[in-house]
């Protein structure tokens, strides 16, 4: 009995533990974001993913220092492809949030995710989350004076970036060990941002502000939430792990409130409620 208890006791510390790697991931991604959104005066969002790129890659090369040279071309294309959509993915998020605010920008972004969540499901549920999603980005797209619709392109840009990431992960994660594969991705996205990162910073001189703003946010949004994520889902089923995913367009708009003062109407975020409330019930509702 008090071996049973002492299992049970640990089990429950380490479901705190993943829940707390869960929190701590979410919040620490959109704080570094919002962060890295009062940079942009200077640096501008092109600037601010550079410098978020060179972090990531710095993280994940020496986390899992890849062994490049015995790559194949097998290998080399899916990663090559992954480091494309990495970059763009980040470039696209942060030039919709810059426009539209980083609430809504992030809630467009996760219709990627969505997305794939709901692509060829037959189940009946998961058509009725597809609609709520609709409807939700209805509400959030809805014609009036104040809407940046290129703003809201560049959120749907990273939301089909996000989901071509996700595939494009599950192919480099079937013929490349480990994490080698997200490095050297990273990587190569890195590199293809030097020239970017070169002319804007000699057509925007960088202060020293803006600069520590740019690498806060590639802390917090790269390496905090892939270290915390590698921790927690030692713990968390995927599962959980996907349906706690899906309170991030809420954490963002509350980043967004919090860090950059973008506060949110009563439709907006009836929106947001609606396209995370779809994401759950999905995940929820999986075998």
């Amino acid at each position: 009995m008090a071996g049973m208890a002492g299992m049970a006791g640990m089990a429950g510390m380490a479901g705190m533990a993943g829940m707390a790697g869960m929190a701590g991931s979410g919040l620490s991604n959109q704080a570094g974001a919002a962060v890295g959104a009062l940079a942009f005066p200077v640096l501008g969002p092109v600037g601010v993913v550079a410098v978020r790129q060179y972090v990531a890659a710095l993280v994940l090369l020496a986390v899992a220092r890849p062994r490049l040279r015995a790559f194949t071309w097998r290998q080399w294309w899916p990663v090559l492809l992954l480091g494309g959509v990495f970059g763009t993915m980040n470039l696209s998020l942060y030039s919709a949030a810059d426009r539209i605010g980083l609430g809504l920008a992030v809630t467009l972004e996760f219709l990627g995710p969505l997305t794939i969540a709901l692509a060829g499901s037959r189940r009946r549920l998961d058509a009725g989350c597809a609609v709520l999603a609709g409807a939700g980005v209805v509400v959030l797209m809805r014609p009036r004076p104040s809407a940046d619709y290129a703003g809201m392109a560049l959120g749907l840009a990273a939301a089909c970036c996000w989901a071509s990431y996700i595939l494009l992960n599950r192919v480099v994660g079937r013929r490349v060990p480990g994490a080698q594969g997200a490095a050297a991705a990273s990587a190569v996205s890195a590199l293809a941002f030097v020239p970017v990162g070169v002319a804007v910073a000699a057509a925007h001189p960088p202060t020293a502000g803006a600069v520590l703003c740019a690498v806060t946010a590639g802390v917090l949004s790269s390496a905090v939430p892939y270290l915390a994520d590698l921790l927690t889902l030692r713990h968390v089923p995927a599962q959980t792990f996907g349906l706690f995913m899906s309170v991030n367009p809420v954490l963002a708009a509350l980043a967004g409130w919090a860090i950059l003062g973008q506060g949110l109407g009563t439709a907006e975020w009836a929106g947001i409620a609606a396209v995370v409330a779809a994401n759950a019930a999905s995940l929820a509702t999986q075998r």
